[in-house]
């Protein structure tokens, strides 16, 4: 029997940033792999006057199989979070990919600083496209291939249809309010994660919080990796992926 996976992209991107995981896991007949755009993302339809994480997972869900493997990278990790906490049939397993239940940085908590947010939010109202450029090179920093990661990253991002301006502002906004700390250590499924010790976006810290709210979490460290592990070490990536599936 396949098993069912979903691959999830995150803040600003579309599915096609997936396209080298894709490629790897399709050899193997025992996976039915899907790389799908979030609600509002990659020309994904989203209608609605405001974005909110309880809507646009209601509607992510509703192109889930029961049983699903939810591979989700930064943001869709709060889409996992959320669709396995309120559609448990969905989701057989998470893997988190420089994600978290909380993004927001605190003196209690590893995350982005606050300030950072502000000022992506900032921008986007006055320039959209160069808010994601600078979200594209952050998410690579750190990284040792950070120029041809970015380059791998824009030119995904230009082969589907350009994200929702209200897709764009209302993911910032699930990133520095959304807080599934408490769903995230209610999970019963198996809940694993692949983090880049050098990620600016997603201390490599927070792994021991994910720990001690859910002891039942699993996480591998790519200790070169920032930020986006699946194409700045795709083979390493690809060989822990597949382990966990």
């Amino acid at each position: 029997m396949q098993k069912n996976i979903v691959l999830l992209h995150g803040w600003g991107m579309n599915k096609a940033v997936w396209q080298l995981v894709n490629d790897a896991l399709q050899s193997n007949p025992d996976l039915h792999v899907r790389a799908l755009n979030l609600p509002g993302f990659g020309g994904a339809n989203w209608e609605r006057d405001s974005y909110t994480l309880t809507a646009a997972a209601d509607e992510l869900a509703q192109q889930l199989e029961d049983n699903s493997i939810l591979v989700a990278w930064s943001m869709a990790g709060l889409f996992a979070i959320d669709i396995a906490t309120r559609y448990p049939q969905k989701v057989a397993k998470i893997i988190l990919v420089g994600s978290s239940p909380f993004f927001l940085g605190s003196a209690q908590w590893n995350g982005i600083k606050p300030d950072v947010l502000q000022q992506f939010m900032e921008a986007l109202t006055t320039n959209p496209a160069k808010t994601v450029e600078r979200f594209l090179a952050i998410q690579a920093m750190g990284s040792e291939h950070a120029k041809d990661d970015i380059k791998c990253l824009r030119t995904w991002l230009a082969q589907e249809a350009p994200a929702s301006p209200i897709a764009l502002a209302g993911g910032l906004n699930l990133l520095k309010e959304c807080d599934l700390r408490q769903q995230f250590a209610a999970l019963q499924m198996p809940i694993l994660g692949i983090f880049g010790r050098l990620d600016a976006l997603v201390p490599v810290k927070v792994v021991d919080e994910l720990y001690k709210l859910n002891p039942a979490f699993r996480a591998e460290i790519l200790p070169k990796a920032s930020h986006a592990p699946f194409i700045s070490h795709r083979e390493d990536f690809v060989s822990i992926l597949k382990s966990m599936l």
